[in-house]
Order: structure tokens, then C-alpha cells, then sequence
């Protein structure tokens, strides 16, 4: 039988032939660590269905986040858990509010490090949506973004380098980035959450953020999982509007998404391995059905081979560890 002359397993025959040849390479500061912050002083609380996760204070945070910045993580994402809420999400923007304050302490103590916001209001509202509520239970989405706007203003002057707004409000972009032109703040970016799926893997983050809604769910505002074309029409009307980055989210169960909106544009793309997909690692991994580090890392990889420029993951920490 005659073979073909080209033999690509001569590619693999050693570790230094693979690590020569290989296409996609996973790097520690491709990693973005997402962090808990809520009221209080020496509050590290445990997150049941988040493994190895925590609610922090802020002068807990610190620590976290130096043991992340010690490890090669250049960039954080903070999610706000306030004491009180309210209909109008006051602690969202309050100049006081706890993602403000642990965005100056850690730009105070950590200069060089990338302090994203998460730029939501379904931790801070009475009814848990993501914008404000009619009396019907929807979602206004013009009188939302008057709020987003005012809330990525107080973030950036809080000290945040990029807001990252994830409520998927029609024109919130455009909103926030003419909000932040206007108060001088020209040089903070928005990285978008341009294609956030109405998706089962949120669960834990509810748990972790407080934040689920009274009743309903927020599939009229996030999109439908069965969609992909509807993916590209928000990706590029995030960058018309003005967004420096992109982002898709969840993760591995859209990676023909995530390469479809790489693809289809030039700004820089990021994904959110989210709460659920850390959780079935986590899950998976205690109960001994997988090796929690190669399984981990794969996936990963797989995210930065569909097309990331960089990846949110709970995983950040131990996978800069791995990878070192």
C-alpha cells in the first residue's frame, strides 16, 4: 500500500519538536481574573458552588489581587456586591460604591495593573435585572442607558482603565462613550459585552454576585442561544457605536461564535469562560473524572485557538501557575 510522502506525525515525535511547531500558544497574560467585591473589612467569604472562589473586601482583595499580579496576570474584572439595593441601582454609580472603592486601592497599590468594571445592575437593583424596570416587569432600555452612562463615568473616575458594559441594552455604547468624551475621560476604553447569550452557565455567578432576578429571566434582553448570525449584527454595531474591545460570553459552548465575530472584525475579542464552565471543571475534577490541569488548560487553549485575544476565567490564578 502506498503512502503519501508528507508524514505529520513526524511533527510530534518529542516534546521540543511540539513546543517548536505549535500553533497556539496560551500565555499567562492572555488571562483576565475576575473578583468578587463587597462591604466590609477582612471578608474573604467562600463561594459554595464556586470552588476556590470568594466574595473579598476590598482590603482582602488587595491580597488576592497581589498574589494574581504575582503570577503574571496583567488584568482584573471587579463585580460589585453592594449592602443595599434599590430599583434605580444607586450603587452602581455612587462615587462611594464598592467597585469604586476597590478601584482606587487597587490602582493605589498596584499602578501597572489592567482595573476592568464590570458595568451591570443586576447586582444592585431590588428586582434583579439589568436595567430599570417598568411596572410590568420589562426592562426600559433608554432609561437603562442614561444610568450606564452615569455609572461608566464613576467608574472611570474611580480610576477603572476599562468599563465593560454587559446588560446588552440597545445603544448602550454609543451612550457610554459619548458620557465619557463629555467628562474628559477619552482614554478609557469599553470593552463590550457584544454577544452575552441568555445561558444556563450563569448559575454560580448568581450565587457569587447575589443577583437573581425576582421573577422572569433575561432572555429578552440577552440573546438566544440558538442564534448565531445575530452575533455578528451585535458585534459590529458595538464597534460602530465606539467599543475598543469585544467580548463573547460563555465561552466553550460558542467557540463557532467567538470565531465567527474574530473574523468578522478588528478590534480585539475576548471571551468569558464563565461561572458554569469553571464549575464542571471544578466538579468533574473532585470527583477524580478528569486531570483538572490538562483538562483546564485545554480548554483554554481551545478558546485562544477559536480566536481570543484574551480570556476572563475563574481559572486565571491557577492556570498562570501551570503555564509558568
Amino acid at each position: 500500500m502506498a503512502f503519501p510522502q508528507e508524514r505529520p506525525r513526524r511533527l510530534r515525535a518529542s516534546p521540543a519538536l511540539r513546543n517548536l511547531v505549535r500553533e497556539t500558544v496560551l500565555r499567562p497574560d492572555d488571562l483576565v481574573m475576575p473578583f468578587f467585591v463587597r462591604p466590609g473589612r477582612g471578608v474573604k467569604r467562600p463561594i459554595k458552588s464556586m470552588p476556590g472562589q470568594f466574595q473579598f473586601s476590598v482590603d482582602e482583595l488587595l491580597k488576592a489581587a497581589g498574589t494574581a499580579v504575582a503570577a503574571g496576570i496583567p488584568a482584573v474584572i471587579l463585580f460589585g456586591i453592594p449592602d443595599k439595593k434599590d430599583s434605580q441601582a444607586s450603587g452602581a454609580f455612587a462615587r462611594d460604591g464598592v467597585v469604586q472603592r476597590a478601584a482606587r486601592a487597587l490602582k493605589g497599590r498596584f499602578p501597572d495593573l489592567v482595573v476592568i468594571a464590570d458595568l451591570c445592575f443586576c447586582e444592585y437593583t431590588s428586582h434583579g435585572h439589568c436595567g430599570v424596570a417598568r411596572p410590568d416587569g420589562s426592562v426600559d432600555n433608554d432609561a437603562t442607558l442614561e444610568l450606564a452612562a452615569r455609572t461608566a463615568v464613576s467608574q472611570a473616575e474611580a480610576g477603572c482603565d476599562v468599563v465593560a458594559p454587559s446588560g446588552m441594552m440597545d445603544g448602550q455604547v454609543a451612550a457610554i462613550r459619548k458620557a465619557l468624551d463629555g467628562a474628559g475621560r477619552e482614554q478609557t476604553l469599553i470593552l463590550a459585552y457584544a454577544v452575552k447569550y441568555a445561558s444556563a452557565f450563569y448559575g454560580p455567578f448568581r450565587e457569587a454576585a447575589e443577583s437573581p432576578p425576582k421573577s422572569g429571566d433575561r432572555s429578552a434582553y440577552q440573546m438566544d442561544p440558538a442564534n448565531s448570525r445575530e452575533a455578528l449584527r451585535e458585534a459590529a454595531l458595538d464597534v460602530a457605536e465606539g467599543a475598543d474591545m469585544l467580548m463573547v460570553k460563555p465561552a466553550l459552548p460558542y467557540l463557532d461564535v467567538l470565531a465567527a465575530v474574530r473574523r468578522s472584525c478588528l478590534v480585539p475579542v475576548a471571551a468569558y469562560c464563565v461561572s458554569g464552565e469553571y464549575a464542571m471543571l471544578k466538579a468533574a475534577a473532585a470527583q477524580g473524572w478528569l486531570d483538572e490541569k490538562k483538562a483546564t488548560l485545554e480548554a483554554l487553549g481551545s478558546i485562544k485557538r477559536a480566536g481570543a485575544d484574551f480570556i476572563l476565567t475563574y481559572h486565571a490564578l491557577e492556570a498562570a501557575r501551570w503555564l509558568a
